[in-house]
């Protein structure tokens, strides 16, 4: 199962990307900027939505290309891709990372990066990758 090293390692792997504490001491990773993964420690709001159901590992949240892509993600793999009210409307999904493969959890954070870079980055990252 995947770790933060994991999540830093993959992130940082890739053009342009930096790492950045905000001031509550969590990690998020940037390209341009851009943040397109980042710590989430559930609030006591998402703790009540959640119930029962609440994870009490560590938390990622990671940008998707859309709404749909964030639903099919949780509908597929309930047991690590997750939501609460807070991100309703907005597109990223909230991970499990003690869940999650650490070949998945690669997909997962080069598909956010994808969507955060710029298009011209985008390209040539894609373009060398082979993807």
């Amino acid at each position: 199962m995947a770790s933060w090293e994991d999540v830093r390692r993959l992130a940082l792997e890739l053009p342009e990307t930096d790492e950045h504490e905000s001031g509550e001491g969590h990690l998020t990773w940037r390209v341009k900027e851009k943040g397109f993964v980042w710590e989430r420690p559930l609030r006591k709001s998402d703790l009540a939505a959640l119930g029962d159901a609440a994870p009490d590992g560590p938390v990622l949240c990671a940008r998707v290309p859309d709404e749909g892509a964030k639903h099919a993600l949780i509908a597929d793999d309930p047991a690590v891709y997750f939501t609460t009210p807070h991100f309703n409307g907005y597109p990223a999904v909230l991970v499990r990372l003690d869940h999650i493969e650490v070949a998945e959890l690669e997909e997962l954070v080069v598909e956010a990066w994808l969507t955060r870079a710029p298009k011209r980055l985008a390209k040539e990252y894609q373009a060398g990758s082979g993807t």
